[in-house]
């Protein structure tokens, strides 16, 4: 059988500095999560394999440049007018040859969505209802026909100064770079001036298999239940690893 091929392309100029290049997620397992241990009396999250499989799911992007966040902050700007949101790059040389997305401002590493594009969403109430910033994403990502992928806050493993919107994207047929909007944690930080560095990872792809559905709904017999919580009452340690899960391959 042969593995789906995922590609990442981005510029050669940025390709060519080598750094931040997409990895498995697989590659970025949390240090907390490293040092548990699961045995049969001390039963932790190491040892729920739906889990794990979320720590290793697909691949990740990282962000491009370092920027510097004043969220909420009180600023002015030149003219002495004042407003409450900014937010700076650093390293700005990266950007410059991304000419092609000349309907943004480059020099910044970031576009902007109005608060009225998303008016009524939980993401203007814990962003402070302040404007919701996108990251310019220097990779294509592109997947075998058929193949869409869905783009996610790292799971589990998110940086709590903020996440991405999540979405869906149907790589094989789109052609261009998908850009993340963020939304700052305001349910944490109310104010946050901070550095997120370049390189920190901040999305999590996932592609799959698009399949049409459909939903039915039906009773389970008492006999069936019974039967279930019996055979998890035996208390076997790694029982869904040993007996159901599945190993996926993300190289």
């Amino acid at each position: 059988m042969f593995d789906k091929e995922i590609e990442f392309s981005a510029h050669e100029d940025y390709f060519s500095l080598k750094e931040d290049y997409p990895i498995p997620t697989k590659l970025n397992i949390p240090e907390w999560y490293k040092k548990l241990e699961h045995t049969f009396l001390n039963k932790t999250v190491k040892g729920c394999m739906p889990f794990l499989d979320s720590l290793t799911a697909g691949y990740l992007l990282k962000m491009p440049q370092d920027f510097n966040v004043r969220h909420n902050v009180i600023n002015k700007n030149e003219e002495g007018e004042v407003f409450k949101d900014s937010f700076q790059t650093h390293a700005l040389h990266q950007f410059n040859f991304l000419l092609g997305q000349n309907f943004i401002n480059l020099n910044s590493g970031v576009d902007i969505h109005t608060k009225k594009q998303l008016e009524g969403s939980p993401f203007i109430e814990k962003n402070k209802n302040l404007p919701i910033y996108k990251i310019i994403n220097p990779w294509k990502i592109k997947t075998p026909k058929g193949y869409s992928c869905l783009f996610v806050p790292p799971l589990n493993n998110t940086d709590d100064r903020f996440s991405i919107i999540p979405g869906i994207v149907d790589t094989d047929t789109f052609s261009n770079e998908i850009n993340f909007p963020i939304v700052i944690n305001g349910d944490k930080y109310s104010v946050l001036e901070t550095l997120i560095k370049k390189g920190t990872p901040y999305v999590q792809v996932i592609p799959f298999k698009r399949d049409s559905w459909k939903m039915t709904i039906k009773p389970r017999k008492p006999k069936e239940i019974q039967n279930s919580r019996l055979f998890y009452g035996l208390r076997i340690l790694n029982i869904y690893k040993e007996k159901y899960w599945n190993k996926k391959s993300w190289k």
